[in-house]
């Protein structure tokens, strides 16, 4: 970056994910081993939200960090005052974990320049006509994003970048390219959340609770078909996401996920030619809820929904996310598993949520410190097409990997299903 002090704009400051990349650098302005040490520590950071918190909430999550912070609260689709925002306060990079329209908060980045790092695709006009894109608005987000992505030649970008999709491909790179002569036939992204309150009672017989956006997660579980990718093309089948479940061996650990659209299952099996899924487990509270109303799905809009915080109540379980690559007589399998109570401890935060921070950490500090060209990149695309120390960088704040191989394979995805059975 530049030899004056670094300039970070953080958009949605006030959801979960924002907390837990502020909350690992709450710890770096400390940790002189860290490589964006001085770089955070010297930093200027500005946080907005079109509905922010008080700055005592800020403050008394993130001592380390109040001398630095400036907050705001303004509406990102002001393409006025968030120009004006950018300019006045010299902007380095941005870090998007809004809900804004992904191409649209590129290009005022490219007009001014400036470098950004976001953690999914989002689209407006998609969230605000989903009647129009019913059972296929993620690859609808792909395909807008896409006919966009290559005009931008004045910022450098890392999209898509928190754990999945972000860190699962470099995961995936890193099983093949320790076995690079084998082609997979497959490769799945595989998670298993077991987060829940650790009393029980404290649950709500009908509120959906998850790790992350409620809302999000319902997009993925309800709206849209189930899709994977085979020849470098999707592939979507006719079905309810919750009525049917794929087979997922990790060694001693197994469990049944549901088949959802996810970007990096497109990005992969665009990449590769390979067949490629996102197969996905969370809490038997939500799970029974969504089965017991797939007759009448869209009913679950209607219910409440609350993410589990361990900040207002204590979280038990784990997040389990990694990649499974299938070959014709075996499998192999690399993921990450957090406890909740380990990392809040530490971080005051969810498991699931620190997962996605520090895959935005790893591409911020490939922005801040590596020569990358201009342009968008996935994290796959710029782990193949650029010289950087992304792993290097996760692995400074994610230590702890589980590498195995299954010596029989349980076959490509339709021969895993099975139709869910109360």
């Amino acid at each position: 970056m530049k030899d004056h002090q670094t300039v970070i704009s953080i958009f949605g400051s006030a959801g979960g994910v924002a907390k837990s990349v502020l909350s690992i650098f709450n710890q770096s302005v400390l940790n002189t081993k860290d490589p964006i040490h001085t770089i955070i520590s010297q930093s200027s950071i500005h946080i907005i939200d079109i509905k922010q918190k008080e700055p005592l909430y800020y403050q008394n999550l993130f001592p380390n960090l109040t001398a630095q912070m400036a907050y705001h609260q303004f509406d990102l689709k002001d393409k006025v005052q968030l120009l004006d925002h950018l300019s006045s306060t010299k902007t380095d990079i941005v870090i998007d974990v809004s809900w804004a329209d992904t191409v649209e908060m590129l290009q005022c980045c490219d007009q001014l320049g400036i470098k950004y790092v976001n953690s999914a695709l989002e689209n407006t006009y998609i969230d605000d006509n989903e009647d129009q894109f019913a059972g296929f608005p993620l690859i609808e987000r792909i395909r807008y994003f896409e006919k966009y992505k290559d005009t931008f030649k004045n910022t450098t970008a890392i999209v898509c970048s928190g754990m999945n999709p972000g860190v699962v491909q470099w995961m995936a790179f890193e099983l093949m390219n320790q076995d690079s002569n084998e082609k997979p036939l497959g490769c799945y992204i595989v998670e298993h959340d077991t987060s829940f309150f650790k009393d029980k009672s404290q649950a709500k017989k009908d509120v959906i609770y998850t790790t992350w956006s409620p809302e999000c997660f319902l997009d993925e579980a309800i709206l849209c078909y189930p899709m994977f990718m085979k020849n470098h093309t999707p592939l979507f089948l006719y079905e309810d996401v919750y009525n049917i479940e794929f087979k997922v061996t990790l060694g001693n650990k197994q469990f049944y996920g549901c088949l959802m659209p996810h970007e990096e299952v497109y990005t992969l099996g665009k990449m590769y030619d390979m067949e490629s899924g996102f197969l996905y487990k969370v809490n038997d509270h939500t799970t029974k809820i969504i089965r017991n109303h797939l007759d009448n799905s869209d009913d679950l809009w209607d219910f409440e929904m609350k993410v589990l915080d361990p900040l207002e109540a204590p979280l038990t379980g784990e997040d389990l996310v990694g990649v499974l690559l299938v070959y014709q007589d075996k499998e192999r399998y690399m993921y990450n598993v957090l406890e909740n109570e380990r990392i809040f401890a530490q971080y005051n935060t969810n498991a699931t949520y620190f997962q996605v921070a520090c895959g935005i950490y790893a591409s911020l500090s490939v922005l801040l410190l590596d020569q990358i060209p201009k342009g968008v990149f996935y994290v796959d695309e710029l782990l193949q097409k650029t010289n950087n120390h992304y792993g290097q960088y996760l692995t400074g704040y994610m230590t702890d990997f589980v590498i195995g191989e299954n010596n029989k394979s349980d076959g490509m995805l339709l021969k895993r299903m099975r139709e869910f059975h109360d």
